[in-house]
């Protein structure tokens, strides 16, 4: 489930707006790297060339489809309800896969990094663990810095801990997931938007509680302490751990440190699957026309609209939508389904655009199929 942004002011909200805008940017950029990659691979193991869909030959990339984006809100609403009425039953088996998840993407998020530091001093050849596989060095240093950091927030429960495995969640679900058409993309961020309005702001009306505010406010049992009282280790063993807001969105301190602002991974990472659509299919229409030298476009669409691209549109659309949001939760001083916001500011100014342009039918049905090439284009 997805908290709201609610009560952002000053530093936060700036915080939010950057991190969240920065996320999105760079999941964007790894998923279409990963298709690069895939690409290469394909060119190096078969003559001939695989086509450049999201599909990939990587079996760790999953495309969402019309059925699993229609079905997709229903199952995200029974998973609320799940976490509302058995949270004290299911927290610690919640909490222990969150933290699992959490290091795997975390570890994703570093490894970059570690690559860069590895590739002077080490070769990149994979090292067998027998069962579990073969890894880089800079694959087992990126797991290992993760690993530490989430036994440090189980131990502290710090909020910048908790921040940094929730920033790996983003991006990694940005990277893997993707989008495969522009239909698709309507029929998820439409079905989530009833989906955030519902239970933001009337499950009140029937559970007597604000479901969604509930379920990403509440804090779960440390597994230390649990562990503790179940093995009887001792009234001082396990028991001074503190209890643990889990890595379901982003939360930053007011200037004042009175209070946190709040805003929930999936209003991230939803609009982020579309970023994502769009800067792969401005990648795809430099690639097109670069091969076919084509004309940029209609006669009736002005050169500057044409090099504006969809992912600047998207990407601007999707910080007013959250500065929107933002505002709207401070006259109402409550919380706000962020996607309300998010998903007209995102997808009509894509939608105009598509039509102006003449990439509107192109872009709706699934348009990465037909097209093979290893060219890069990462102008943004």
């Amino acid at each position: 489930p997805t908290s709201r942004a609610y009560s952002l002011v000053d530093s936060s909200q700036v915080s939010t707006f950057l991190i969240s805008i920065l996320l999105i940017v760079y999941g964007s950029f790894r998923s279409l790297n990963m298709d690069f990659e895939n690409q290469d691979k394909e060119k190096d193991n078969s003559s001939t060339a695989g086509s450049f869909n999201g599909n990939s030959t990587n079996n760790s990339i999953q495309t969402i489809d019309s059925t699993q984006a229609l079905f997709l809100p229903i199952g995200a609403s029974v998973s609320l309800l799940v976490m509302f009425f058995f949270f004290d039953s299911v927290q610690v088996v919640f909490t222990i896969c969150t933290a699992v998840l959490a290091t795997i993407a975390f570890a994703f998020l570093l490894l970059p990094m570690c690559q860069y530091l590895t590739r002077p001093c080490s070769p990149q050849n994979k090292i067998s663990f027998g069962c579990c596989g073969r890894f880089t060095a800079a694959e087992l240093l990126s797991f290992s810095l993760s690993v530490m950091l989430v036994l440090i927030w189980v131990l502290t429960g710090h909020w910048l801990l908790m921040d940094a495995l929730a920033m790996g969640l983003c991006v990694a679900m940005i990277a893997f997931v993707r989008l495969p058409s522009l239909k698709v993309s309507c029929l998820l961020l439409s079905g989530l938007l009833i989906y955030d309005v519902f239970w933001v702001f009337f499950s009140a009306y029937i559970f007597n509680s604000n479901v969604m505010v509930k379920v990403a406010t509440q804090p779960a049992d440390n597994p230390l302490d649990v562990l503790s009282r179940k093995l009887h280790l001792g009234p001082n063993v396990g028991r001074d751990v503190p209890r643990l807001s889990l890595p379901g969105k982003l939360v930053f301190p007011s200037s004042t440190g009175s209070h946190f602002s709040m805003l929930g991974i999936g209003d991230i990472v939803m609009p982020g699957l579309l970023l994502c659509f769009v800067l792969r299919y401005d990648n795809y229409k430099k690639q097109a026309n670069s091969d076919s030298c084509a004309a940029p476009g209609p006669g009736n669409i002005s050169g500057r609209m044409q090099k504006v691209s969809y992912f600047h549109c998207t990407l601007i659309g999707y910080f007013v939508g959250l500065l929107t949001a933002t505002v709207a939760s401070r006259i109402h001083r409550a919380a706000q389904p962020a996607l309300l916001y998010l998903v007209p500011f995102t997808l009509l100014p894509l939608l105009t655009m598509a039509y102006l342009k003449g990439d509107l039918r192109r872009m709706w049905s699934e348009p990465f199929h037909s097209k093979s090439s290893s060219s890069r284009f990462l102008e943004v």
